[in-house]
């Protein structure tokens, strides 16, 4: 039961990483960036929790806080650049974060144990949750309540004239500049709120997990943040859930059996899925057919007292 109880929660923690990258493909732009600011959120958190004894939800509010204002301030010079430069700028800014972690040292002493980020050995001790007596189960619970937040606010700014001026920048940046958008702002603004985001899922991780270090931040990971909202879809937030699922669910861990072949497969799927579903798993006309679908059983139900009658 743990082990499923502990997949739920990856998945979690990886939808918020994907839907991190979500507001900011809805602009248009290929960040590689996420894995950064996941990095950032997992230290700030797990330093604050762990040096300062701060709870864990102001905790992760600061620690998103902390990510989206670096979000920012790598918004604005980053996002002059388009496409291969973009992706190569972000990356680069990525690898900076993980190697300054991989250098950062700064410890307290706790009767004779050193607690705190320690290098390339990483930070050990994020020990909220076991010490404040919280089960696996309550640990699911507070992840995914999060993810609903983050889900239910990004669906409301997708339907909110913010998120149609976010996707006609993403769509057309001419045709959207013409009439008045101003681009830096809305793109600088997608990667502040995805830093946020990314903030968080990195400061729920490191709990989760107890210890981080830098190589688990990676490019793999930034890819993962990007392949999530691409493969599920950018028409609605629940693609990304879906995507996640698929991948972390079925292809990493269902297919754990087949060793080293799984990363065959997982390729070919991937590239079968972008060519089978070139618009996401979860494009406008799979929508449209659930909506469909929906309409047609309410009515059924509808009218199922009349006939009766």
């Amino acid at each position: 039961m743990d082990f499923y109880l502990g997949l739920l929660q990856i998945i979690g923690v990886h939808t918020l990483l994907g839907l991190s990258a979500y507001c900011v493909l809805l602009t248009g732009q290929v960040s590689l960036a996420q894995a950064g600011f996941f990095a950032i959120g997992a230290y700030v958190a797990g330093m604050l929790t762990v040096l300062a004894h701060w709870p864990i939800v102001p905790a992760l509010l600061v620690a998103g806080l902390v990510a989206g204002l670096v979000a920012c301030a790598v918004g604005f010079p980053a996002l002059r650049v388009k496409g291969l430069m973009l992706v190569v700028a972000t990356t680069a800014f990525g690898e900076a974060v993980r190697l300054f972690f991989f250098n950062f040292d700064y410890q307290i002493a706790r009767g004779n144990l050193k607690v705190g980020p320690h290098g390339g050995e990483g930070f050990r001790q994020i020990r909220y949750f076991p010490e404040n007596g919280w089960s696996t189960l309550d640990v699911l619970v507070f992840i995914w309540i999060i993810v609903a937040l983050v889900m239910a606010t990004l669906w409301w700014l997708d339907r909110s004239r913010a998120g149609a001026v976010m996707r006609a920048v993403g769509e057309d940046e001419v045709a959207a500049q013409s009439s008045g958008i101003n681009l830096t702002a809305v793109k600088v603004s997608a990667m502040t709120i995805g830093g946020v985001i990314a903030g968080i899922g990195g400061g729920i991780f490191a709990h989760y997990t107890t210890h981080i270090e830098h190589v688990q931040f990676g490019v793999v990971l930034a890819t993962f943040a990007v392949a999530y909202p691409i493969l599920g879809g950018l028409s609605n937030v629940f693609g990304t859930l879906i995507a996640v699922i698929f991948i972390q669910g079925f292809l990493i861990e269902g297919l754990r059996f087949m060793g080293d072949w799984r990363n065959l497969l997982f390729g070919g799927l991937i590239v079968l899925a972008m060519n089978v579903r070139p618009r996401g798993l979860l494009d406008p006309a799979a929508i449209l057919r659930l909506k469909r679908l929906f309409a047609w059983r309410g009515e059924t139900v509808r009218a199922r007292p009349q006939g009766a009658e």
